[in-house]
């Protein structure tokens, strides 16, 4: 049987593909947890390589700066490349090894401190529980009886699960281990496709030139120029909001006499990086170790916090990056979700320039190519 036009306009064989649609469908929609998973564990096989890109990716403005400012002059310039490769490793090596340099001393001496004072922090807090315990406490016409028995089964639920799963916790560390491993493998991989990446670009541009249109192959050019555009801007900007806000952090910790205040602002500098539930973790971590101190820190910091993301969300943020903020909460939640279970720390925090690269491929490439569709469709 011949297939054209006549063929296909039958009803039978319109029925038949709407039938098999809903069957497909029905089967996604049933199984949708297995497909889910099974990309989740595809992603996490390759999720060494997929790091490697990445890293290489964040490498790559650092390495141009270098080949277009300082070896510009040489002739050569897949000499002039590596070299900017190289200085480039350098530069991050050195910056990594500085800054653990600076923050082990104190990470190690705020550990210890932490670690020392943990007996006097507990029975410090079992002393307040059963002072309410005893009477009907309250703060502020709230009872509080409740809330220090809730408290005091935490705590003995949590000495349990860890005193009756130490299996767990090394497993625990040797997945730590393991993903140490892995990023090791991924940075040496990332300075290998750094080196070779004017081969690869080449590579896959001629095979792409020759399987699209021109038209079509110059679009995709633009648009993946823009993707790119917005990416490099979000990361760098989002790099230099979470050290200003680290930086800030510091010097409010150290105006106020708060403990902690290295450990703590490095915390808050590295969470920011993440949106939206960043800032909330890193809030939460350090609240934490100061109320173990003296529960006024832990308030002082709180306060504080919201106020500097406040300023942050609404004042920093918008000057950094601009319109590739433009992105509704629901999307940005979203890819937060999505990122976060296929790809983990890395897809959380790319979770808002892909969702804007979404936003703006759904409003300027889809949207308008159906309208322009319809249009010609009715001669509008």
């Amino acid at each position: 049987m011949k297939l054209n036009d006549k063929w296909l306009k039958k009803r039978w064989v319109a029925n038949t593909f709407a039938l098999c649609a809903a069957v497909a469908f029905y089967m996604i929609i049933t199984h949708f947890s297995d497909i889910f998973g099974g990309v989740g564990s595809f992603f996490s096989f390759l999720k060494p390589i997929i790091t490697a890109v990445v890293i290489a990716y964040i490498f790559n403005p650092v390495s141009n700066l270098f080949r277009d400012y300082v070896f510009k002059k040489l002739k050569n310039r897949k000499t002039a490349w590596k070299l900017s490769v190289a200085f480039t490793i350098i530069v991050i090596i050195l910056a990594v090894t500085l800054l653990f340099v600076a923050l082990i001393p104190q990470l190690a001496d705020s550990v210890m401190t932490l670690a020392n004072n943990m007996g006097g922090y507990v029975e410090t807090m079992q002393s307040i529980l059963e002072g309410f315990q005893k009477g009907n406490q309250s703060f502020f016409g709230v009872d509080l009886t409740g809330l220090a028995t809730f408290s005091e089964k935490l705590l003995t639920t949590v000495t349990d699960y860890f005193s009756h799963n130490m299996s767990n916790v090394v497993n625990t560390s040797a997945n730590i281990g393991k993903s140490v491993f892995d990023l090791v493998i991924s940075f040496i991989l990332a300075i290998y496709l750094l080196l070779d990446k004017e081969r690869i670009i080449n590579g896959v541009s001629r095979l792409f030139a020759l399987l699209m249109k021109d038209d079509t192959y110059k679009n995709s050019c633009l648009l993946l120029d823009r993707c790119n555009a917005i990416l490099i801007r979000y990361i760098s900007f989002d790099i230099v909001d979470g050290i200003i806000v680290g930086i800030i952090n510091l010097i409010f910790m150290l105006i106020a006499g708060l403990p902690y205040s290295v450990v703590i602002s490095f915390i808050v500098g590295i969470t920011n990086l993440a949106p939206t539930f960043g800032p909330i973790v890193g809030a939460v971590i350090g609240a934490f170790i100061l109320v173990l101190v003296k529960p006024w820190y832990a308030l002082a910091f709180i306060i504080f916090t919201i106020v500097l993301q406040t300023i942050d969300g609404y004042i920093l943020k918008p000057r950094l990056f601009g319109e590739s903020l433009g992105v509704s909460p629901l999307m940005i939640l979203i890819s937060i979700i999505l990122g976060g279970r296929l790809f983990g720390v890395i897809g959380i925090l790319l979770a808002i320039p892909f969702a804007a690269i979404f936003d703006f491929v759904w409003k300027d490439y889809i949207l308008k190519k159906l309208e322009l569709r319809k249009a010609k469709k009715y001669n509008i």
